[in-house]
């Protein structure tokens, strides 16, 4: 009798299954919708809400205390499951991206957006023939999208402090410059996409992106940045709230987008990747060298934009906010609003494994083998991981740089998000085990002792499987 009960609950479970996900797989597109003429040229969506797996609105609510704080790790360990539900992905981010303290209250967050808040506001800040405009602040020239006259500069009407310094005419003018390039990839990002139909949707993306290049004068804006910042207006009604968010994702990639003359902004990261296959793959990364790839340039686009242009919308989507949860660090609020003087106290020497179950897979290794480069991405592992799937094709077929980019090209159009991050923990805890051991064993011979063996065993058991 109770195999029987168990055979009928295993067959009402597994059609519940196909239930929900011939569900699922329609609910997704339309919170995405596709325009008409578009259907046949997008790729194939593989992301799908599970039940029991993807972060669902229910959950989501769940998971707050009834102060408003935040139970970060159940949200992450849901996360790195399944992804976050269509419903609930712009606020889930918000909290991925450091934009709010998950130990904050509802009051707390409130007060933030808050101050934070206001409309996107832009007007000509300098005449046709490039002179700047005088008294922009008392001219009444600024108008909000409600066409409501505003004296706000467009640094503060996002909360920032300081205005429009009119003196200074290289940046102005600069800057003026940037908004031409802006406004040609804004009418062709996402194309396909229902929602850019609208212009005011098109003219939301131009906002948060002109804002944005005008409060990070360093680095401007470079073609790249919009396939950053398109999903983030999608999903975030607010232009305050979008910009803030696309401002924290910026926090993370925007020296991918320092380029000069000399120097190219993933140039650090590619170096970073020369150096994993050389330890997980030396017979590899001598094959790409001898094929003159050495530099690893042919993954400049999936690190630069990480992997917009080799997924479908949905699935860069669920590939992000995987990324972003095993990256997740639950300092990263108080990094970003109160940096420190010293990072090295950043983070504390010695992390209790309760504080732990707060960090992302990933991050959770970093933290315990004590590296806090940036370099060593997930985003930079997930490259090596592909490399590392196609390794006997590569080694086979790959006469020079075209082969490789062919073979690379192939497998990202087929590439599972999910199976993927999983790949790439796997090379990140094979080069932890293979760069540690080779420190220790330096060290361990610099020193002339036997006594550390033990400790040598532990630490990487400590590290690899938390």
């Amino acid at each position: 009798m109770s195999d029987f009960l168990s055979d009928l609950k295993a067959r009402v479970e597994a059609l519940a299954g196909i239930l929900t996900n011939q569900s699922a797989s329609g609910e997704v597109d339309t919170y995405y919708p596709i325009k008409s003429e578009c259907q046949d040229d997008v790729p194939k969506i593989r992301f799908r809400p599970r039940v029991g797996k993807t972060l669902s609105e229910r959950k989501w609510n769940a998971a707050f205390h009834h102060d408003g704080s935040l139970d970060i790790a159940k949200v992450l360990r849901r996360i790195q499951r399944g992804g976050v539900h269509p419903s609930i992905k712009g606020e889930v981010w918000e909290f991925l991206l450091g934009c709010y303290d998950p130990n904050s209250t509802f009051s707390e967050r409130n007060q933030l957006r808050q101050h934070r808040s206001g409309s996107i506001i832009t007007t000509p800040i300098i005449t046709e023939d490039g002179q700047p405009i005088q008294n922009i602040s008392t001219s009444g020239g600024l108008q909000d999208e409600n066409g409501t006259r505003s004296t706000s500069s467009p640094e503060s009407s996002l909360g920032l402090k300081g205005r429009v310094d009119v003196e200074t005419d290289k940046k102005v003018i600069q800057w003026k410059l940037l908004l031409h390039q802006i406004g040609l990839d804004v009418v062709r990002t996402d194309r396909f996409l229902a929602f850019y139909e609208s212009e005011a949707n098109q003219a939301k993306l131009w906002n948060v992106l002109s804002v944005y290049a005008w409060v990070d004068g360093d680095i401007g804006y470079c073609q790249g940045m919009n396939d950053i910042c398109s999903p983030i207006v999608v999903l975030l009604d607010d232009e305050a709230d979008a910009f803030w968010c696309f401002e924290r994702a910026m926090r993370r990639l925007r020296e991918n987008f320092r380029c000069s003359t000399s120097h190219i902004g993933v140039q650090s990261q590619l170096g970073t990747l020369s150096k994993i296959i050389k330890t997980v793959d030396p017979k590899l990364h001598q094959h790409i060298e001898d094929i003159d790839g050495g530099e690893y340039l042919f993954a400049f686009r999936m690190l630069m934009v990480l992997f917009r242009r080799e997924f479908s919308f949905v699935d860069a989507l669920y590939l992000w906010e995987l990324m972003w949860a095993m990256e997740y660090n639950p300092n990263i609020f108080l990094s970003y609003e109160k940096p420190s003087n010293n990072p090295d106290k950043s983070i504390a020497p010695k992390l209790s494994d309760e504080l732990l179950k707060q960090y992302g897979k990933f991050e959770r290794k970093n933290v315990r083998a004590g590296r806090k480069d940036q370099q060593n991405a997930l985003a930079v592992f997930l490259v090596a991981n592909v490399l590392e799937t196609k390794n006997k094709k590569l080694l086979r077929d790959a006469k020079g740089l075209d082969d490789v980019v062919k073979i690379v090209g192939d497998i990202i159009g087929n590439l599972d998000a999910k199976r993927a991050c999983k790949g790439a923990l796997k090379i990140q805890r094979k080069y932890l085990t293979k760069a540690i051991s080779l420190s220790l064993s330096l060290s361990l011979s610099l020193t002339h002792t036997h006594t550390h063996t033990l400790t040598q065993n532990d630490l990487l058991k400590r590290i690899l499987y938390p």
